[in-house]
């Protein structure tokens, strides 16, 4: 067999797309059931009674650490060096399904997909059904956590699963589970370069190498997964699409400048709180105890302040609020913040679930702040800020971009929030070196 090296372009080309195609159709599917599961059990979880729409997610959360640490073994710490984990003996292989390497952190999805870009035939996929049933329980009653990791997860894992068990399909295991990622998060939202460029600027963060066989199976995989959920009509995330363009050029600067800088800033300072949380070495149980009371009381001050509803689920429920309740600037922002302590409460607690949906809504209410100040109609300010949460929060900007052209709108809304993006952009990078700075200067031991 040929090298990865020694391979022609139209190989690298035929292998990226083959593997994305295949390993986009079975990731996009496995991640398309389990994101419906979760959205059936959420949609009956938030109709019960307000006492129920507090404890459930703590039940959920619990579970998930049940899981993850009851089932699971091993012991987890979070590093960016993939091991592989080595069981022998005859039940080696039956222990390997429930047994977590010492370099993953349980909980941390995202990190998986991170840790094995550029070697994903190592994803740890005999690990993904003990990940799907926390995932299962944290997200579907509803602790404020999304799904969009979780499909990636989901995706990737497929995909290398089914190059890993078909001794046929071993040349193409890399980029199956490159394209099951990529067609996961686009069969959620419904544009195909989003799964693309997610699992693209993922990828660089460990700086792999951009080469033909990795961008054919991003492609192709994206193309599948917006092609699954355009042939089954599915809706998945809620998108809120800009109508009515800003008014003026003033309008349109400031909405950019303030907007992509609140919106940044806070969903930068939320990231960076999340991956302080997950890299606690607390013990389960505290942890649990510690983040459950948090999300406990947040959910209570959000209830008291907008409504029980608000604080449930990932974050559509919020949105909602923000479109269908008058509302002041002021409980806008409140609720942004009390629902970015949430989420980092709940990761804290050992939620198993994505930040993606949640930054969206956190971006969202965060833009709405300044709809009226500025003159721009609520779903502008909406969408924007959105963008802004994607861009400066997760650090994806391109992923951003692509999730406005997808959704449309009148073209100088689109130039608005592609300006949102970069200022957001700038911002998060901004705000997360100085809390970087803050936080080392702290730990500094003193003389």
């Amino acid at each position: 067999m040929l090298k990865e090296t020694q391979r022609s372009p139209f190989v690298k080309v035929s292998l990226g797309i083959a593997g994305g195609l295949l390993g986009g159709l079975v990731g996009s599917l496995a991640a398309v059931l389990l994101t419906q599961l979760i959205k059936q059990i959420l949609d009956v979880a938030s109709g019960q009674a307000t006492i129920w729409l507090l404890l459930l997610p703590l039940v959920g959360v619990a579970l998930a650490v049940l899981v993850l640490f009851g089932l699971g073994k091993g012991q987890s710490i979070q590093t960016l060096v993939p091991r592989e984990a080595t069981f022998p003996g005859r039940w080696g292989s039956l222990f390997s399904w429930y047994s977590f390497p010492h370099d993953i952190a349980r909980a941390d999805l995202t990190g998986d997909v991170v840790n094995a870009s550029g070697a994903e035939e190592k994803f740890p996929w005999k690990l993904a059904p003990l990940r799907a049933l926390a995932i299962l329980s944290t997200v579907g009653l509803g602790a404020t956590m999304g799904t969009e990791s979780p499909a990636a997860h989901i995706g990737v894992a497929t995909g290398v699963w089914l190059g890993t068990i078909n001794p046929s399909l071993r040349p193409l295991v890399r980029p199956m589970g490159i394209g099951g990622g990529a067609a996961a998060v686009s069969a959620l939202m419904g544009i195909p370069l989003v799964g693309s460029f997610f699992m693209f600027e993922l990828s660089q963060r460990r700086q792999v190498p951009i080469t033909l066989e990795r961008v054919m199976a991003m492609l192709a995989g994206g193309l599948v997964g917006w092609g699954i959920n355009a042939a089954f009509n599915l809706n998945l995330i809620r998108l809120v699409v800009p109508k009515v363009p800003p008014a003026n050029l003033w309008d349109t600067v400031g909405a950019t400048l303030f907007i992509g800088a609140i919106a940044g800033a806070i969903t930068a300072l939320t990231g960076e709180a999340i991956y302080w949380a997950r890299g606690l070495r607390t013990k389960p149980v505290l942890r649990l105890l510690m983040g459950g009371i948090a999300m406990l009381l947040l959910a209570m001050v959000i209830g008291g302040i907008a409504s029980p509803t608000v604080a449930f689920g990932p974050g559509g429920a919020a949105i909602l609020w923000s479109e269908t309740v008058t509302t002041t600037p002021y409980q806008l922002l409140a609720v942004a913040l009390l629902r970015a302590a949430s989420t980092t409460a709940a990761v804290v607690a050992g939620g198993c679930g994505g930040v993606f949906v949640p930054f969206l809504a956190i971006g969202d209410l965060s833009g709405r702040v300044f709809a009226t100040a500025f003159g721009i109609s609520a779903d502008l300010a909406g969408a924007a800020g959105a963008a802004a949460g994607i861009a400066g929060g997760y650090r994806l900007p391109l992923t951003a971009v692509a999730m406005i052209l997808g959704v449309g709108g009148p073209e100088t809304a689109q130039i608005t929030c592609l300006a949102t993006v970069i200022v957001a952009a700038l911002a998060g990078l901004v705000t997360a070196r100085l809390a970087n700075q803050l936080s080392s200067s702290l730990r500094l031991p003193s003389r």
